[in-house]
């Protein structure tokens, strides 16, 4: 039984959570609203000779805002307490969150290098600790709430992230005129695309949830509808990529599924 020092701290993490999602959410689309500044989407536009990504791929992000307030509102509830995976992903949400709503401001106002540190800390705050709690996510049965309002809202934040991320780097180093000229440029777009997909592959071998491997299968798809009438060869190679992610991802998640979960067999049947 918690203490209630224990319970008292478990709640108010529980409200800064709710507060961090309700922040992010507001931001985000007070930016739309109002047009203050520049939309993610005109950001991410603004130069993007090296990689260029369609702008209807940012709509996930309506899907993603439902999802973490789904989680917000679930951890709170009595269903959502004392749950292993949810109590142990409260503050790195939380480090998430904040990140995801100051890049819109940041993106906002142009600050670009602050947008490189707050989407990867963002990315990395909420990766790691999934890949830390591997195990726990593998072993989360399909009708465990656990599942459906934990694991995957952040696997689907941490996957939009994975994509975005390089794409905000290349978008900011070739603005700048800082890509290294000792390859070009797509060649650097290709590789970033082979690293988010080889990145998707390892994580979705690791927590066996197709959650996390989904938004990079979209985004990868946004690449080629954005670079085919320009870039064919990055174009194929980014279908291509958001293909083998989204079919590996399937086999990972599904296929794999029965052997792991198989009780062992009964010696006596």
């Amino acid at each position: 039984m918690q203490t209630p020092d224990a319970l008292s701290t478990a709640l108010i993490r529980r409200l800064i959570l709710l507060s961090a999602v309700i922040f992010a959410i507001a931001i985000g689309y007070s930016q739309t609203a109002f047009g203050w500044g520049q939309s993610p989407a005109e950001f991410s536009a603004d130069s993007d000779e090296t990689l260029k990504v369609a702008s209807y791929a940012f709509a996930i992000w309506g899907l993603i805002y439902l999802g973490l307030f789904a989680h917000a509102v679930f951890q709170l509830l009595p269903q959502g307490r004392d749950r292993p995976l949810t109590e142990a992903m409260g503050w790195p949400a939380v480090g998430a969150l904040l990140g995801i709503g100051w890049w819109v401001v940041a993106a906002a106002l142009d600050a670009e290098t602050t947008t490189i540190i707050l989407i990867f800390a963002s990315l990395l705050v909420i990766l790691i600790p999934l890949l830390l709690k591997a195990r726990q996510i593998r072993a989360l049965g399909r009708k465990n709430p656990e599942l459906w309002l934990t694991a995957w809202p952040l696997m689907m934040l941490s996957g939009w992230l994975t994509i975005a991320a390089p794409v905000n780097l290349l978008t900011v180093v070739t603005g700048n005129q800082a890509l290294p000229d000792v390859l070009p440029p797509t060649l650097w777009a290709i590789i970033a695309v082979v690293v988010v997909s080889v990145t998707a592959l390892a994580v979705t071998a690791r927590l066996r949830q197709i959650a996390y491997a989904l938004p990079i299968s979209w985004g990868l798809l946004a690449v080629f509808v954005a670079e085919q009438p320009r870039n064919a060869p990055l174009a194929y190679v980014a279908l291509t990529a958001a293909v083998a992610v989204l079919v590996a991802a399937i086999i990972l998640s599904f296929r794999l599924e029965p052997a792991r979960n198989t009780p062992p067999a009964d010696p006596q049947g």
